[in-house]
């Protein structure tokens, strides 16, 4: 297949690159090596392909980069991964959010429906979920809010996949992820962040009592579930949860990377902040059911995994 990766030179874009290219896809990235954390590290996720991907170092709010982009590349499917992320940034700066998130977001499903493109994943967010109250989340749960502008603009995003297909049959995935962790994680994540801390004797900053807790999911496994939505062919518009299907307490998360490094961390406890869900817990019923997901790291595995890499740089 000829496959656009949008994001491809960030965590989990390029991880996907190096499936597809391992498979034998013919891979394009857009990405515009943004500084919300060091584009080094992007360009050394590049680097990493070898040079068998077609790398555009363009914004995919740019209408005519992006149509040019589709002009040339004849893509079949689109797996688009490209975001600005995180919660606490979204709140201070809503309308980058909006604007990267929604109208990008936008330019990319009118792009593929121009272009004839078959397939169009897009990667959303256990934000979405809010304050559900009914835990593990399913994809049929109702969605009346959201707690952050990150979330929203996923959950539009989602919206507007549902526009696409309805109006167009343009074949649209949603891809609901849970808390991506593993190598190569970014380093403004939480696990990246709080082994780096306890490795140079910092303190963590840890927002709450420590008993929020999170469905954390290693890469490798949401690398296998999106490798099993390219091959989806049910409803033209569908959503599936991307998670471990277990949780663990911020309090515990940090007793395993303790464990892992063999050195205690130093804790600074700090309020709870706006935007950040109290938990998060994927229900994979359906991903197992209609994508073959089998997810296959726990987090008593993959935090080992995580540090053995991070030591290694």
């Amino acid at each position: 297949m000829n496959i656009l990766v949008t994001g491809g030179a960030g965590f989990i874009g390029s991880h996907i690159c190096r499936r597809l290219l391992a498979d034998g896809h013919a891979v394009s990235v857009i990405d515009d090596f943004n500084d919300y954390y060091d584009p080094a590290i992007k360009r050394a996720n590049v680097a990493s392909f070898g040079g068998a991907a077609r790398v555009a170092g363009e914004d995919i709010r740019d209408c005519d980069a992006v149509e040019k982009l589709f002009c040339e590349g004849r893509f079949e499917t689109v797996v688009h991964i490209a975001a600005r992320a995180g919660v606490r940034p979204s709140v201070l700066d809503p309308q980058l959010y909006i604007n990267t998130n929604i109208t990008g977001t936008h330019i990319l499903l009118a792009a593929a429906r121009r272009h004839g493109v078959g397939r169009f994943l897009f990667a959303s967010s256990s934000s979405v979920y809010g304050l559900a109250k009914t835990v593990p989340f399913s994809e049929n749960l109702s969605l009346p809010q959201t707690l952050s502008p990150y979330a929203a603009t996923k959950l539009a995003g989602e919206q507007l996949c549902g526009n696409y297909s309805h109006l167009f049959g343009l074949r649209t995935v949603c891809l609901r992820f849970f808390t991506v962790y593993g190598p190569g994680q970014r380093p403004d994540l939480a696990i990246h962040k709080f082994t780096d801390a306890i490795v140079r004797g910092k303190p963590i900053p840890q927002f709450g009592d420590g008993s929020t807790r999170r469905d954390y999911t290693y890469i490798d496994d949401i690398v296998q579930g999106v490798m099993g939505a390219l091959a989806y062919e049910g409803p033209l518009f569908d959503i599936f949860n991307l998670g471990e299907n277990q949780t663990i307490s911020l309090a515990n998360l940090i007793s395993e990377i303790e464990k892992a490094l063999g050195k205690k961390a130093v804790i600074e406890r700090l309020p709870e902040q706006q935007g950040d869900m109290p938990l998060t817990s994927a229900d994979i019923t359906k991903a197992r059911a209609l994508l073959g997901y089998r997810p296959t790291t726990k987090i008593a595995e993959g935090i080992p995994k995580f540090v053995a890499w991070y030591l290694s740089k």
